[in-house]
């Protein structure tokens, strides 16, 4: 069923003393525990602030030293520009000395030669001739200055390019030293920020220990409904979260973990009786053709008669209880409910509305529909055939996700469809004894298995987006909105609720037991999953057909045929093999 139905109406006094006790026990065990993991938790957050801080002054020492690095080598830039500058001047000077001296030797030669009284000897390159005056020495003179001029303007322009070049290097080193410091800047920011996002997701881990993201949707389904083993691997996340060292304060050894894993398994298997209890309640609350024997001493002949109409009221009736208290225990498990709700509000995406409503939506009809099916036929019965949604689930997650199922989950497969056969054929082949419409409630059971599936496939897709608790009173709270919408809306005849002003009061009594048999079933599977895993927990969830038949049998003396018993056994432990099997998969991976 969804939201883990949950059963028994009337105990015994010193049964619920009994209980009451462990409950007692259980909750001064766990404070102590509390405050044993706040002490060292508190001691692990002053040891992170101070390595935050160390940290901080460590960036800052970077920062100054890069500051220095870079004052230094603008200093060697500048120093070694000037440098190469006077080179280039000096250089340039030299050149223009020469190309003068060896430019006037040639024309006081030219001269001489043009006058006849050229040099007996070759006039050496080093030295300057004093030849004779020639007779047009003014126009000799004048070409000789032109082609000085234009000799030095050609220079002055070979210069000015090659220092034009030189600036357009010098200018594109400079831009690319600008980058690379804007680069060093950002990389450093950068390394700040992780540093704080890392520091602050490990305070928030150390905060909440039990917020394991990579359970969210094997957490958040069996929280709803232990019965329901998981039978899906999560799928990952945007960004998976590093795995936090524990604290060495911490034992982690075997046999230390022992003792957590065992109480988990008994808490998953109390958790399971209360889930079967709950469906025996709610088999008694519906009417028969005959009163029910309550334990061979009483007869009861129901409250309301089976139909649509009438478990849209008997749901809302547990839902009143279960939204007037849900909100305590919610914050109770995880103090960040409400923050995580508000940023659900506030986030504004669509596609993750639409997979909640949308979960919500398909996990109200499985509700209403199980309900059908327990008021027409044995609750065994329903509750076994409702096992086919791990058959939908597997091939939906094939189509969605491209997660083939194994051998044996083929094997499993076949298994639970041949014991779906063989639990309602009896119903077919003989009426029940309690009465009831056979087909109706085989029909409804099936669509209860489907319908819950759509739910499982949604709240996969969610996974990771949500913490499992804000994401079922999200559930909560919209199933309760669909149900009152639903008998809001006028129905037709034969979908609207049937009720005889007389049981008023014993509906809402009965109300009031469903809705606190769902919220003690939740709890202990909530810290069932905490303690053993849902894993664990949901291979423990494969008991429910059996423990509901065999309540409904001790309780009000409901009794199978063999036949059903052997297709419910073979449900039960194909099933079960699944859910081993995806135990065992990540051990095989590894090694």
């Amino acid at each position: 069923m969804a939201q883990r139905n949950v059963y028994s109406s009337k105990d015994e006094p010193e049964e619920v003393q009994s209980a009451e006790e462990v409950l007692h026990s259980v909750m001064q065990e766990l404070d102590a525990l509390h405050q044993n993991v706040k002490g060292q938790l508190n001691q692990d957050i002053t040891r992170l602030q101070t390595e935050k801080n160390h940290l901080i002054e460590d960036i800052e020492d970077l920062r100054e030293q890069y500051r220095k690095l870079q004052s230094q080598q603008m200093e060697s830039l500048s120093g070694r520009y000037i440098q190469q500058q006077q080179l280039w001047l000096k250089q340039l000077a030299q050149v223009l000395a020469h190309n003068l001296q060896d430019l006037l030797v040639q024309r006081f030669n030219e001269l001489s030669a043009n006058s006849g009284n050229s040099l007996s000897s070759p006039i050496p390159s080093g030295e300057f001739p004093i030849p004779l005056p020639p007779s047009n020495y003014d126009e000799r003179a004048s070409q000789l200055l032109a082609a000085l001029d234009e000799r030095i303007d050609r220079s002055f322009q070979m210069l000015e390019q090659d220092l034009s070049s030189y600036e357009s290097e010098l200018s594109v080193r400079l831009n690319n030293m600008q980058t690379l410091e804007r680069q060093g800047e950002e990389l450093l920011q950068n390394l700040v920020n992780r540093i704080r996002e890392e520091l602050e997701e490990e305070e928030e881990y150390l905060e909440n220990p039990f917020d394991a993201q990579d359970s969210y949707v094997e957490e958040s389904t069996n929280s709803v409904n232990s019965v329901r083993p998981q039978l899906l691997q999560p799928t990952p996340v945007e960004r998976p979260r590093e795995a936090v060292p524990e604290p060495s304060s911490v034992p982690s050894t075997a046999s230390a973990k022992a003792p957590s894993v065992q109480t988990g398994l008994v808490l998953a298997l109390s958790s399971a009786v209360v889930l079967s209890l709950f469906n025996v309640c709610l088999r008694i609350l519906i009417k028969g053709r005959n009163p029910r024997v309550v334990f061979g001493l009483f007869e009861f002949p129901g409250v309301v008669t089976p139909g649509f109409g009438n478990s849209l009221l008997i749901l809302l009736m547990r839902l009143i209880v279960v939204m007037a208290l849900m909100p305590i225990l919610a914050t109770f498990l995880y103090p960040s409910v409400w923050k995580d709700i508000r940023r659900l509000f506030q986030s504004g995406d669509r596609a993750l509305w639409g997979k909640v409503l949308g979960s919500a939506f398909f996990l109200f009809l499985s509700q209403v529909l199980i309900y059908l099916a327990i008021g027409n036929i044995p609750a065994g019965i329903a509750i076994t055939i409702f096992f086919i949604y791990p058959i939908v689930t597997v091939l939906g997650s094939w189509i969605l996700f491209g997660s083939r199922p194994s051998r044996v989950g083929f094997f499993a497969i076949v298994g639970i469809t041949a014991g779906l056969i063989l639990a309602g054929w009896p119903s077919f082949a003989a009426p029940p004894p309690g009465g009831g419409n056979v087909g109706v409630g085989v029909t409804a059971a099936l669509a209860s298995g489907i319908t819950f599936a759509g739910y499982v496939l949604l709240t996969q897709m969610a996974a990771g987006k949500l913490h499992p608790i804000p994401f079922s009173l999200v559930n909560f709270a919209a199933i309760f909105v669909f149900s009152s919408l639903s008998l809001w809306v006028p129905l037709s005849e034969n979908f609207s609720p049937k009720i005889d002003q007389n049981v008023w009061p014993g509906l809402i009594i009965g109300g009031v037991i469903l809705g606190v048999l769902t919220l003690f079933s939740y709890l202990l599977n909530n810290f069932a999953i905490r303690f053993a895993g849902a894993a664990l927990a949901s291979v423990i969830g494969t008991l429910g057909p059996a423990m509901t038949a065999l309540f409904a049998f001790i309780i009000i003396n409901e009794k199978l045929q063999p036949v059903a018993i052997l297709g419910m056994a073979v449900v039960t432990l194909s099933v079960a093999a699944m859910s081993v099997e995806r135990i065992m998969a990540p051990q095989k991976k590894a090694s």
